[in-house]
């Protein structure tokens, strides 16, 4: 038995890992690497393995950065099974073919400006009809319920608690009468958040702990603290008669702000100044968390069954028409505007930033982490001046980072997790976490009596 971690091993994104037993190779999420365009189009196209040797996917959750890359996988031969929750077999579907999508326009936008300087063209990471085929390769799987995923191998999803569909990964795996229990993290979620039930911890039996360390540096505030911070970063804009621009993920950001901003207004605690998701893909996710209330937690089953229109109110609009989007651009009046990509590197929040930057009167506001090279850290790190489609803009506008709308677990929450195996782990992997997250939480673990904490090179395999 073997496992190799390939992606998200010293960086939060790209996570993708391999396990081998029996001489069946699964893998463990297949998520694009997220940088530096010219670094994060070379990492993404070339797997480090014979993709036709792969003989099962395990899916943690639908975000790009675990999923995005499926559709290379499967344009490059792979033909099996991909396994994941209901929910998340429905959220990779739309997630894949938009990044596609994006894939494309960021091919010709790029390729626009190769042309004038005499470059020959580049070919996007995929298409959107590339993402079309990963579809019939998905396997819904309920929430504790165990398959046979290999021989040998045995996998049981548990809620993760971090997105819609979310799930932590058991693997029973047994070979030459030796038998271990591997659990993958995922993406741990937190405690006490809108829309969703809390993340299960893992069983005092796993042998082999592979977790995530985004935030191992730092205990998040509390959720109702983020909350206040969020309706004052608002309120102060709304006062000064700016707008408020918030590059959200589609899926799961969007839907817990939207479930905020729904309260705030139920509460009567901001101005009647209209909201507007403006992505289609958060729109169609929307839809998707309509469907799954098994993912509910009993707040939001409550709400739901009362009539409340949770993910609905009257001040909200969602967009999908491309004209109405660029239209919220002309407009000098207040607003708040939702938009996707989470790290502002793609689709339509570009565009408003760029509209948004210069005005004093407006604010930015970042609410989840951000991978290096993006524009949204490099506006989350305060640089004065930054570079938007080639243009250079003055960052003149409010930029306010509320950083515990975090989907994902903080410092506590991650030691709790690690100590719930401390008694039997052979092994506990720290993954998902660059360095200022990963070696603090690394030393946190120790003081608390988790043995054998290891932060895994790229690449670098472990027998079991």
């Amino acid at each position: 038995m073997k496992l190799t971690f390939h992606g998200a091993a010293q960086t939060v994104t790209g996570s993708m890992h391999l396990v081998e037993v029996n001489g069946s190779r699964l893998l463990l999420d297949c998520g694009l690497f997220q940088g530096k365009r010219s670094e994060s189009y070379e990492r993404n196209q070339k797997f480090p393995f014979d993709v036709t040797k792969i003989d099962a996917v395990i899916l943690s959750h639908a975000h790009i950065d675990h999923s995005g890359n499926l559709p290379n996988l499967v344009k490059q031969g792979y033909s099996g099974p991909i396994y994941c929750t209901d929910a998340t077999k429905e959220l990779t579907d739309i997630m894949l073919r938009d990044s596609g999508h994006i894939q494309e326009r960021q091919a010709e936008n790029l390729n626009h400006h190769r042309t004038k300087r005499g470059e020959p063209p580049v070919e996007p990471l995929y298409t959107e009809k590339d993402a079309e085929q990963v579809a019939p390769l998905l396997r819904g799987v309920k929430y504790n319920e165990t398959i046979s995923v290999a021989d040998g191998a045995a996998a049981t999803l548990h809620d993760a608690g971090h997105i819609l569909g979310s799930a932590a990964i058991s693997l029973r795996l047994e070979e030459k009468k030796q038998k271990k229990h591997l659990w993958f993290s995922g993406d741990i979620g937190r405690r006490g958040m809108p829309i969703l039930r809390d993340p299960i911890l893992p069983p005092d039996d796993v042998d082999v702990l592979m977790m995530e360390s985004t935030y191992g540096d730092k205990p998040h505030r509390g959720p109702e603290e983020a909350y206040q911070e969020m309706k004052t970063v608002i309120q102060r804009t709304l006062e000064r008669k700016g707008k408020v621009i918030i590059p959200s993920f589609a899926v799961g950001r969007t839907q817990e702000l939207v479930y905020n901003l729904s309260r705030m207004y139920d509460e009567g605690e901001l101005p009647a100044v209209p909201v507007y998701v403006d992505s289609p893909l958060a729109v169609n996710a929307s839809n998707i968390f309509r469907r799954h209330e098994e993912c509910y937690d009993e707040e939001m089953k409550a709400l739901v069954h009362s009539g409340h229109p949770a993910l609905d109110f009257k001040l909200l609009t969602y967009i999908h028409d491309l004209e109405e989007s660029k239209e919220l651009n002309t407009r000098s009046d207040p607003m708040i505007i939702l938009s996707a990509s989470g790290m502002a590197e793609a689709g339509r929040i570009v565009y408003h930033i760029r509209w948004a930057i210069e005005n004093k009167r407006n604010t930015i506001m970042i609410v989840s982490w951000q991978s290096p090279e993006t524009l949204g850290r490099k506006l989350a790190d305060r640089e004065k001046n930054v570079k938007i489609m080639g243009e250079t803009y003055r960052c003149r506008a409010e930029i306010a980072t509320v950083g515990g709308l975090s989907a994902h677990a903080g410092q506590d929450l991650l030691i709790e997790y690690a100590s719930a195996v401390k008694g039997k782990a052979q092994a506990v992997f720290l993954v998902h976490g660059e360095e200022r997250g990963a070696l603090p939480l690394k030393e946190k673990l120790k003081e608390n009596r988790v043995k054998h904490v290891q932060y895994p090179l790229p690449h670098s395999s472990v027998e079991l």
